[in-house]
């Protein structure tokens, strides 16, 4: 008898929620606010396994044939028909309309595809195509504005390894730039968060898919930080698919890289902080003075004014609301405590945990901040009562000796 058994990442998961809640250390609301389903379908899950084990949670089509899908018969035919010679040089789409238009037989162009791949019919490698056409410039200054990181030995030796961020508009080709130890979360936001309040929110911001913009293939995520403010600022957040593709962020950098190193060399500038006071003073208003083309280009940027930056150029998460008014977040345990006439958020009640980008953490919830304080250890559990024994239990019906204590005698019980 064959005992193992597949399970997906999420089965697995479920089957750890399960027997969590199996051992009671989880209740049904909480395990289905852990598992992102209803109720319902935990006591569905949970009667699946009590009743046949582990196996009760995996998905019940595994190992069968989709019912949806197409038979053996139907998939040989077609990859017989591809190979006469009037097919061979028909793609999957192509193939699939004549499929659906000639013998009205609906395979989609997926499927065409992944059966052809596996017979060695189609190796799904495209045709070289054609230098790609100019892609013409925005109408407003603001309307895109594309970014990108450039790590460079921007002071030849004399200083620490740096990136430069570059923000770059594409109408008007007006930079704003700014040195940073590398491209990473915190440094992006700040620089996005200076641009932000020197020139205003732009529509669009251009980036690449880097893991600092872009959410991770695997699903894990769904929004980096830097889209999560941008999304609260309104901005769209495009990626580009290849170096070309935002091609004038790509040379303004290759441009800096001769220009401004060359600058730095004359100033004798070999720290990150001078590179940024002399961008400020000398090097951006001459930059934008040769080759920015701001004329005629009306701004569309839309105004920062009244928006707290702080709270959106910030690590953001969420927290669950423990029964003891404490929330887990980093591994310490923080306290809530009541402020002024303010009301405590229930238990299990999720609430906003936000690290400035000075360092200072603020909790919210309704928009309302929370006093906390952060404790030094795991809190302690109330201790449970001990109830005080009977008055006919046998410890009560001990005779007491002369000195006042209670004798070590065994009794027996009476009959």
């Amino acid at each position: 008898m064959n005992d193992t058994l597949t399970m997906s990442k999420r089965e697995r998961h479920y089957l750890e929620v399960i027997h969590r809640l199996e051992r009671r250390e989880l209740t049904r609301s909480a395990a289905a606010l852990e598992l992102d389903v209803g109720e319902r379908q935990v006591y569905r899950l949970l009667s699946r396994y009590r009743k046949a084990g582990d196996a009760g949670l995996v998905h019940g089509h595994r190992g069968r044939p989709s019912n949806r899908g197409h038979d053996a018969e139907t998939r040989a035919r077609v990859i017989e028909l591809y190979k006469q010679r009037e097919y061979r040089d028909y793609g999957p789409q192509l193939f699939s309309e004549v499929l659906e238009e000639r013998l009205k037989l609906r395979v989609s162009p997926e499927t065409i595809r992944q059966w052809l791949m596996a017979a060695g019919l189609w190796s799904g490698r495209r045709a070289p195509r054609r230098h790609r056409k100019k892609r013409e410039r925005r109408e407003g200054i603001g309307a895109l504005v594309q970014f990108d990181g450039s790590s460079h030995d921007w002071f030849e030796g004399r200083g620490p390894a740096c990136c430069l961020l570059v923000a770059i508009d594409d109408a008007s080709s007006q930079v704003f730039m700014r040195f940073a130890p590398s491209e990473d979360t915190e440094h992006v936001m700040r620089t996005l968060w200076q641009y932000v309040e020197r020139y205003g929110i732009p529509r669009t911001l251009y980036t690449d898919h880097g893991s600092v913009y872009a959410p991770r293939k695997d699903g894990s995520e769904s929004v980096t930080e830097v889209g999560r403010a941008l999304r609260q600022l309104g901005v769209e957040l495009l990626f580009a698919n290849s170096p070309q593709a935002k091609g004038r962020v790509e040379r303004s950098n290759r441009t800096h890289q001769d220009r401004l190193i060359k600058a730095l060399r004359r100033e004798g500038i070999s720290t990150i902080e001078e590179a940024n006071r002399y961008l400020d003073e000398h090097y951006l208003a001459e930059h934008n003075a040769r080759f920015a083309c701001l004329e005629g280009k009306p701004d569309v940027h839309r105004t920062s004014v009244g928006l707290a930056l702080e709270q959106i150029f910030c690590f953001e998460e969420q927290r669950q609301v423990r029964n003891d008014y404490t929330v887990l977040l980093g591994g310490s345990f923080l306290q809530l405590e009541r402020s002024g006439a303010s009301l405590l958020p229930p238990p299990k009640t999720m609430i906003i945990a936000r690290q400035w980008l000075d360092g200072s953490l603020h909790l919210t919830w309704n928009e309302t901040e929370l006093a906390f304080r952060t404790l030094g250890g795991k809190p302690e559990p109330k201790p449970l009562p001990i109830p005080a024994p009977s008055r006919r239990h046998p410890w009560r019906k001990r005779p007491v000796s002369e000195h006042g204590k209670q004798t070590q005698q065994n009794f027996s019980r009476s009959g």
